[in-house]
């Protein structure tokens, strides 16, 4: 039998390697579309550069705010959430969290993986049981869909055109059936208990299994499911903030836009900022470098009715600020706050083990004066 210990460490050169290896392409692929950009702006940069060399400051101001407004406004959904499944905690903590998570989104490869599970580790240390951390990840993510999808259809209509509708169905409909499937697990746990159960014992069944295995986990998500209690004042607020999360998000460009002396089009500005944000979020490049800026370019163009070197200068102070500042600030709150985090993480993991263990030992040992287990 190989020692797990020997294993890692005649492992470790090679996966060392394998990072070296990936960090060269990394860095390699990041010159390259750096060098494309510079490419496809090269026309336009001198009367750009000549915008920016006049930039009206006050709008510039103005486009930071409605950034930071955002980015607030994100903080207090993921809160209003987490405080319908029982968690209560300050909009600084939250506030803090979604500035992390957004740097290493927008600059790490992959960062919308590493941003999700950093934020679910925080919950989790916020207190929230499992299923509470991956419900209020799955519904601030549906709604910011929704929300997305609002603007792109509202753009749409507002220049005459035609728009999808399933582009706004799909998250309606997703939201109203994670609310309605919570819902109905608290009011009818007995149902899904005896659901699931079935599931597990035909499963055991087929697996030699003892009977019994996963039933008193089985009772854990349901009761953690059913202390999610999403009201209407913590749906309304929901709702209300992740509004206002968009919408100065789309300030912060329309700002970036006046702020070099452009005058856009308020349609056109509704669907440039959903095309970007929709191409953003296919898995590319870090904070979608070139083709986020190629499509704000292009439709801030066609659709806001600038020039092109107005939209190339636009797409530049909306970026600086949007990207670059956000990330910067991101950083250095993690490097701040949550750096020691990041050492404490096996400690943290081994303590969640032991207490839901125990928890586990709790709810299995029978009553005195009773042979059933508190499961039963």
């Amino acid at each position: 039998m190989v020692d797990p210990e020997q294993g890692r460490s005649a492992g470790s050169p090679r996966a060392g390697g394998t990072w070296r290896w990936l960090r060269w392409v990394g860095a390699i692929a990041l010159i390259g579309l750096l060098v494309g950009e510079g490419v496809y702006l090269w026309p336009r940069l001198h009367e750009s550069w000549r915008a920016l060399t006049e930039i009206h400051w006050g709008f510039a101001a103005a486009c930071v705010v409605t950034q930071a407004v955002s980015l607030s406004a994100f903080a207090r959904v993921q809160k209003q959430l987490l405080h319908a499944g029982g968690v209560r905690i300050t909009q600084r903590r939250s506030l803090s969290v979604i500035y992390g998570s957004t740097a290493m989104a927008l600059t790490l490869p992959a960062g919308q993986v590493f941003s999700t599970a950093f934020t679910y580790r925080e919950t989790r240390r916020w207190g929230a049981s499992p299923v509470v951390a991956s419900w209020q990840l799955a519904i601030s993510g549906v709604i910011a869909a929704l929300g997305l999808a609002v603007l792109g259809v509202t753009g749409a209509f507002l220049v005459g055109g035609s728009a999808d509708p399933i582009a706004l169905v799909v998250p309606v409909v997703g939201v109203v059936a994670i609310v309605l499937a919570v819902r109905y697990i608290r009011s009818h746990p007995q149902a899904i208990i005896a659901v699931g159960r079935w599931g597990l014992s035909k499963y055991n069944s087929l697996r030699n299994n003892d009977p019994d295995t996963g039933m008193v986990r089985l009772d854990e998500i349901v009761e953690q499911v059913r202390s999610v209690r999403l009201g209407p004042r913590d749906a309304s607020l929901a709702l209300g903030f992740s509004a206002v999360h968009r919408l100065a998000d789309v300030a912060c460009l329309g700002f970036a836009c006046y702020a070099i002396g452009a005058d856009p089009k308020i349609y056109g500005l509704l669907i440039a900022f959903s095309a970007s944000k929709t191409v953003g979020s296919i898995p590319g490049a870090p904070g979608g470098l070139v083709i986020v800026d190629a499509t704000l370019i292009a439709t801030l163009t066609t659709a806001a009715s600038i020039s092109a070197s107005q939209a190339v200068a636009s797409a530049l102070v909306y970026r600086l600020v949007s990207f670059i500042l956000v990330a910067l600030v991101g950083w250095i709150v993690f490097l701040v706050i949550f750096r020691k985090h990041q050492h404490e993480d096996l400690h943290f993991d081994l303590e969640v083990e032991q207490r839901e263990m125990t928890e586990l030992r709790t709810q299995q040992r029978p009553t005195p004066g009773d042979t059933s287990t508190t499961r039963e």
